[in-house]
This record gives C-alpha cells, sequence and structure tokens, in this order.
C-alpha cells in the first residue's frame, strides 16, 4: 500500500526524479527510453512519489511527458518549475497534487543553489498564493539557511526542500569534516524549519551511501532522488534501484523513529 494513503511510512517518502531518463532519450532522438514507463517501473518498485522537472528550454522532460505522467501515474506528481508566468499557468492546467519552486539558469548543468525567495519574497508569495489555490502542495528548493527558511514561512509555503549538494559533494570528495559540518547546518535548517510549522523535505546529489545520514535525522518527510537512483539502476534496474534506496532510507530512519515520543 502506498504509505501516502496508508499513512504510514517506514522513514522519509521517496521521490523518484525521472528526469535523467528523459535526457537519454534526447540524446539519440525518438521516444526511447520512455520517461515515463520508468516512472511506472519506479513505481512498481515502490517510489512514493515521481519527480520531475520541465524546465523553460525543455532540456529533458517536455510537455507531452508531463501530460502522460498526469494521464498514467498513480501515485503523487512532483513538478519541479521555475517561477514564471509559463510554468504557473501549465501547472495550473496539469494540477499536479504537488509542486516545487526551484532556481533556473540556462547555462546550468543542472539545478545549482536554492532559490532566493528572500530576494524576490513578493513574487513567490504570488506564485505560491496562486498554486495553493489550485489544490497544490508547494515546497521551496532553497539553501539550509535561516533567512531563506524564514522568507519560505513568509511566503504562506508549507513546505521547504533542502538543498543536499554540498554535504552530497563533500561525502563524494570523501571530505569528511566538511560532511559533518554540512549536516550540521542541515539539520539547524530543520529545527528552524520545524519551529515555524514548515514540512521539511531534502533532495539533491544524494547517493546510496550519502543518503543514509539525511534519513537518520528524524525530521525529514520526503527525499528526491533522481541522478543516482537513475545510475544505480543501470546495473540493477529501475525498481530494484527503488527498492535500494528505500531500504537504505528505511535501516537509517528506524532509530529515529524508534526514539520518538
Amino acid at each position: 500500500m502506498n504509505p501516502l494513503v496508508s499513512g504510514v511510512a517506514p522513514g522519509p517518502l521517496l521521490g523518484v526524479n525521472i528526469d535523467h531518463i528523459a535526457t537519454l532519450r534526447n540524446a539519440r532522438g525518438g521516444s526511447f527510453p520512455d520517461p515515463v514507463h520508468a516512472a511506472q517501473v519506479a513505481v512498481d518498485g515502490g517510489a512514493d512519489i515521481i519527480t520531475f522537472h520541465l524546465r523553460e528550454d525543455r532540456r529533458h522532460i517536455r510537455d507531452a511527458d508531463v501530460q502522460r505522467i498526469k494521464a498514467d501515474i498513480r501515485v503523487p506528481l512532483n513538478f519541479e518549475s521555475a517561477v514564471t508566468d509559463e510554468m504557473l499557468g501549465i501547472i495550473e492546467r496539469i494540477r499536479p497534487q504537488m509542486v516545487c519552486l526551484v532556481p533556473e539558469r540556462r547555462q546550468e548543468i543542472t539545478t545549482e543553489g536554492g532559490l532566493d525567495v528572500a530576494g524576490q519574497l513578493e513574487r513567490v508569495r504570488n506564485a505560491c498564493a496562486r498554486l495553493g489555490a489550485i489544490g497544490c502542495r508547494v515546497s521551496l528548493f532553497i539553501e539550509a539557511s535561516p533567512v531563506q527558511i524564514e522568507a519560505s514561512a513568509r511566503a504562506g509555503a508549507p513546505c521547504v526542500e533542502l538543498h543536499t549538494g554540498a554535504y552530497a559533494n563533500a561525502c563524494e570528495a570523501g571530505d569528511d569534516a566538511l560532511a559533518q559540518a554540512e549536516l550540521r547546518r542541515l539539520h539547524a535548517g530543520i529545527e528552524v524549519a520545524r519551529g515555524l510549522g514548515l514540512q521539511t523535505n531534502a533532495g539533491h546529489g544524494l547517493t546510496l551511501a550519502s543518503t543514509p545520514q539525511i534519513a537518520a535525522m528524524g525530521q525529514v518527510s520526503e527525499l528526491h532522488i533522481g541522478h543516482a537512483l537513475v545510475g544505480h539502476a543501470l546495473f540493477v534496474g529501475m525498481a530494484q534501484s527503488v527498492r535500494d534506496f528505500k531500504a537504505v532510507i528505511a535501516r537509517a530512519a528506524a532509530p529515529a523513529l524508534t526514539a520518538r515520543p
């Protein structure tokens, strides 16, 4: 049973980002591999949420993909989007269950850094109100900065997704001291968000090796993972890759869940 329906989950829910399947398809043209089919296989493997980013330049997920995902996938959808009128209009037509507003630059390879909510508070507040009015749960993808977390609360977002890229990069580089410093920063951000009544999610750059320490924090509701999960799937298959990530999440989260009052 889907834990979003049952209300029971062994730790954070897993959102599987399928953008990289579309990137592989687009490199050759045509329709293979199909990101919508990949999303269904991920769901069969236990994905709780399907995440995708419709970029302004359509470099991976395309408009037709979004229509098919909405029609065919039966778990909640997390639509990542820049804060633009075009994207907000598309979201209003598609009406996904979840939206994550992110920064976007044409020259970046992947999303770099968090959304500057404090620097564009009115714009973000208007977007949150617009999307909330159609029933979307809005999250803001931000750095674990008290300034940005507090601005997110003022913008009216019920959720934040903390950018874990610096932590994941430190883990990959084998820099334990930096990784621990980033974990402390993320934990402090989670505490600020919790104090403001915000649901806290996390994601970006997480691997099988770096995911457990985030899952073990105890106050993270969702983890959104793409690149490493799809990369692992090249060797074990998409469904097994999802199961592997869910297994490390559940093992890491078990002590924190046991400790809750």
